[in-house]
């Protein structure tokens, strides 16, 4: 599905959608079973040819920044676990591929009825994704105490007074020469003590 662009008015155009029938479903599977589910699916519609009424498999997932041993990481984080979207036109037969893949427990909806996801829903997943940057996941609150691990103030202890997420960076109360002095660190540079 194209995401929306923007038309000379700078509002949204909606994106152009078949009118074949085809909606995005979600598919329950067992947790950490994702990425598997994703290749046996992909592998039984081609085996099967139903190429022409299911169409994608999605894990969505983000990009995040993890600080951990005062190294900074990018991790990808599944943002649903445990499910699975798929584009498909609902009839028998896809439904019976979908459901009897291995690792799929079911899709999402009321009795045997899956319920479409609605295409504000699709578009927020699918633009969520499509984000350049990674975000920094945050293990800091403001009053967290903390131990400065690199840099010049290394081997410093502090409280947390600020988290700026926008810019990656705490601001800390650390004591130097018995005054309290704010630093300005960014999340790698220090770890939480207890």
């Amino acid at each position: 599905m194209d995401l929306p662009e923007a038309d000379e008015t700078g509002g949204e155009t909606q994106p152009e959608r078949p009118d074949d029938g085809r909606a995005w479903y979600v598919v329950h599977t067992y947790s950490g079973y994702e990425n598997k589910v994703k290749t046996n699916l992909e592998r039984r519609v081609e085996s099967m040819g139903m190429q022409d009424k299911i169409f994608r498999v999605l894990i969505p997932t983000e990009e995040e920044i993890d600080f951990r041993d005062g190294k900074k990481r990018i991790v990808t984080r599944k943002i649903f676990p445990g499910y699975v979207l798929v584009e498909m036109i609902m009839q028998d037969d896809s439904w019976y591929v979908v459901r009897n893949t291995p690792g799929v427990t079911g899709f999402v909806g009321s009795g045997n009825r899956p319920i479409p996801l609605d295409e504000a829903e699709v578009r927020a997943i699918l633009h969520g994704m499509e984000e350049e940057e990674a975000r920094p996941k945050v293990a800091f609150d403001v009053g967290d105490p903390v131990r400065v691990v690199s840099g010049p103030f290394v081997n410093f202890t502090g409280v947390i007074d600020e988290v700026n997420l926008e810019r990656g960076k705490l601001r800390v109360i650390v004591s130097m020469f018995g005054r309290e002095t704010p630093v300005e660190l960014e999340f790698h540079q220090v770890e939480k003590t207890l």
